[in-house]
């Protein structure tokens, strides 16, 4: 065997002595950190690389679309027309001169909030049923097929049914909302319950879990990139229904907008609206993917 290493601590630092050798002081590296400069520059090209490819396509876009329009034949408007008969909708989205004369913006945030809460009772609701499913094989055979023949109708096609419910055009909205967002929730939250290892059922058997346990601490984690995958595809549907429901029910919302845009001929007003729609419903998706990269801890699908 050979001779035992010495150790010993001087002023902080470890002397380490080796049979044969002189004991000595091993200094390490200072961290060194990249100056501001440097950090500003990485940053500057990650925002180029990822901005520029879509503002240049955006840009042959508008382009493309100016050139088309120009002729005197078409009935679209160009992006130069649209800017002169709908800046104030582009750069006062939020101007209050009445009850119905309002900016795009504040339109847009009464849809949100009947998407919130039509998404809120849909993610809720459709976690727990896709656990039941995904978890029991009696609710699967019974529950299932119905859920699939369920999902296929169309969203508006509830809506009379809503009307004649609820007799107010808010909570018909809403259903209309949760109907359409539930689906996917229900779907991809019993697969992932469905795919969670056996080694983790064993673990909660041990460790003696009820079921409440079992929910919270093996199958929600297990399963949250699942979920999240069938919460972004809700989210976006829940924008969609949301549009589409407005237009036949009234109200302030975007959707009520487009129609009555359209009543009254502003094909520009209704252009500028659907650049806002797609960048809200841009928004939704990336708010629930960050989301989902957060409680998962980056293994959601992106």
């Amino acid at each position: 065997m050979g001779q035992p290493v010495l150790k010993d601590t001087i002023a902080g630092a470890t002397v380490v002595t080796l049979p044969g050798k002189p004991p000595e002081v091993v200094s390490l590296p200072a961290a060194t950190s990249k100056p501001l400069g440097a950090k500003l520059a990485g940053w500057a090209k990650a925002a180029m690389v990822n901005l520029l490819p879509p503002l240049i396509t955006v840009a042959l876009i508008l382009l493309f679309w100016q050139l088309a329009a120009h002729g005197p034949q078409s009935s679209l408007p160009t992006p130069t027309k649209i800017w002169e008969e709908a800046k104030d909708l582009i750069v006062e989205p939020f101007y209050w001169a009445g009850s119905q004369d309002i900016g795009l913006g504040w339109r847009i945030l009464v849809s949100l909030q009947r998407v919130a809460i039509g998404f809120s009772l849909a993610a809720v609701v459709g976690v727990l049923l896709g656990a039941l499913v995904g978890q029991s094989i009696w609710a699967m055979r019974g529950l299932d097929p119905v859920f699939q023949v369920l999902r296929t109708v169309p969203p508006l096609a509830w809506l009379p049914l809503s009307l004649a419910a609820f007799r107010d055009s808010q909570p018909s909205a809403i259903f209309v909302i949760f109907i359409t967002a539930i689906w996917p929730i229900i779907i991809n939250t019993a697969v992932g319950i469905r795919n969670i290892p056996q080694d983790y059922r064993n673990v909660a058997k041990v460790l003696r879990l009820n079921q409440i346990e079992f929910f919270f601490k093996i199958m929600v984690p297990s399963a949250a990139p699942y979920i999240f995958t069938g919460l972004r595809i809700g989210v976006g549907l829940s924008w969609l229904a949301i549009v589409a429901a407005e237009m036949l029910t009234g109200g302030v919302g975007i959707g009520f907008f487009i129609w009555d845009a359209w009543n009254s001929s502003r094909l520009s007003d209704i252009i500028v609206a659907l650049v806002y729609i797609g960048v809200v419903g841009f928004l939704l998706d990336r708010l629930v993917a960050l989301l989902g990269h957060v409680v998962t801890r980056g293994t959601a699908t992106h």
